[in-house]
């Protein structure tokens, strides 16, 4: 990354830009509160960091050492990033629960389940269209059935937004849909399943709206980082990191769908300025954990919980068993507001 001296012009920060340019990579400019870095996306080998280090204006030029520079602690000059949706503000002070429908099966049962949410104390509404499925035979969502479904469903969501003031928030499964989804939903969430499509993280990013970002069930700290750069790399730097749960390790029954992370909540924290949250809903697979697991995600620094709700969870056409109704949701609300408090307190101390 190049640092520039604190007095550096806008010329002289163009001039080191396009000089990044000419090598033919891209140049990254990040503005921070006290200084200014630009950040070398490409083929670092094509251009000469002495020479960036001569150019008027510029202080140092420091090797990242890290697969995730732009995304990385040190390159967002040590500040974390706020992300505003509307009038929510993701990695602030204040937890941001999202919540809603895994799956959106018609406008009636979506306004009934935003109400609920919204009552309970959620700040975004979250709702499937397009729903990645291990079976072909299980039900895929609105989306799956044609172009006119999936636009209705679209509409019913930003309709159900605007009506009980929520952000919208869904899942996007392919490359296809990143112009239809875009136009409907505050933020488009990439989910675990697709973490790895770098083409897909490409076409959303270039979209500039906020996106959550999955972590995959089997990656690792370093590889969730560095996926998360594609999006980054394209100048779209609103990438709320979302933690699911991993793989479970060891032989014998396992008791949740997937092993929450916990611990890589901290620990994305000190490597990334990115707002980390957490959906407790995909890794317990279990209606009865998620009030524990949403809990020790708070308790751990997450700015917020993604979690799936329902009036009813035993009617729902999708993860029946890990739905939660809109009371239970509040208890949660009020549990993460005194959690953070507390621990806001320790960190300040």
């Amino acid at each position: 990354m190049i640092i520039m001296e604190k007095g550096a012009t806008p010329e002289q920060v163009q001039n080191v830009a396009a000089e990044i340019e000419r090598c033919g990579l891209k140049a990254d400019v990040s503005r921070g509160e006290f200084r200014t870095v630009i950040g070398v996306v490409g083929d670092e080998t094509k251009v000469s960091f002495s020479l960036l280090a001569t150019l008027p204006g510029v202080k140092e030029a420091r090797m990242v050492e890290t697969p995730y520079k732009l995304v990385s602690r040190e390159y967002g000059n040590g500040e974390g990033r706020i992300i505003r949706v509307g009038d929510v503000a993701i990695g602030g002070e204040e937890p941001v629960i999202m919540a809603g429908p895994c799956a959106i099966e018609s406008r009636q049962q979506l306004f009934r389940i935003a109400e609920g949410v919204k009552r309970a104390g959620a700040q975004i509404l979250r709702g499937g269209v397009f729903k990645p499925r291990t079976s072909v035979h299980s039900f895929q969502g609105l989306g799956a059935l044609g172009a006119e479904e999936a636009e209705e469903a679209l509409f019913w969501l930003k309709e159900a937004g605007e009506h009980f003031g929520m952000p919208v928030v869904t899942e996007i499964r392919g490359e296809r849909q990143v112009d239809l989804v875009a136009r409907y939903v505050d933020i488009i969430q990439i989910g675990a399943r697709n973490m790895y499509n770098q083409d897909l993280l490409v076409a959303v990013a270039k979209k500039g709206k906020p996106v959550i970002f999955k972590r995959h069930f089997g990656a690792s700290v370093e590889e969730f980082l560095s996926f998360s750069e594609y999006i980054a790399a394209e100048g779209n730097k609103d990438i709320i990191l979302c933690e699911r749960g991993i793989v479970p390790v060891g032989k014998g029954k396992s008791f949740t769908r997937y092993t929450l992370d916990v611990a890589a909540v901290p620990v994305i924290q000190k490597e990334s300025y990115l707002p980390v949250i957490v959906d407790p809903s995909h890794a317990a697979g279990r209606r009865d954990l998620i009030y524990s697991l949403s809990c020790a995600a708070i308790a751990a620094g997450a700015s917020g919980l993604l979690i799936e709700v329902h009036y009813n969870p035993a009617e729902a056409l999708v993860d029946a068993q890990q739905m939660i109704n809109p009371d239970e949701l509040g208890e949660i609300v009020e549990a993460s507001k005194k959690i953070s408090q507390v621990a806001r307190t320790r960190v300040t101390r």
